[in-house]
């Protein structure tokens, strides 16, 4: 099993930044690919960023490349989601997930944490 905690969430205004940090506990982190989705007030749960083991590939959603970026820092069992440039549409409840492989699909992932706020103000 694997756990997992986001943290790093807040309120900022558009054209900030924040950085999101997912903890992980259990199984060996290094052997998952890891995923960022975000889900809005009556929207379904979307992808934003993935990052497979190794940081070999990396795939991030339209809406949010060039703006953010994601990493993993192996040995402190930790992936981030840098984001800049913020927009509105950006507000949502931010999930990091684990999964065997690298995929977009949240069908894909195993392990899901519970998420942080994100809200972008005017």
């Amino acid at each position: 099993q694997v756990q997992l905690l986001e943290s790093g969430g807040g309120l900022v205004q558009a054209g900030g930044s924040l950085r999101l940090s997912c903890a992980a506990s259990g199984r060996t982190f290094s052997s998952y690919a890891m995923g960022w989705f975000r889900q809005a007030p009556g929207k379904e749960r979307e992808f934003v960023a993935a990052i497979s083991w190794s940081a070999i590939r990396i795939y991030y959603a339209d809406s949010v490349k060039g703006r953010f970026t994601i990493s993993r820092d192996d040995a402190k069992n930790t992936v981030y989601l840098q984001m800049n440039s913020l927009k509105q549409e950006d507000t949502a409840v931010y999930y990091c997930a684990a999964a065997g492989q690298l995929v977009v699909a949240k069908s894909g992932y195993d392990y899901w944490g519970q998420g942080t706020q994100v809200t972008v103000s005017s």
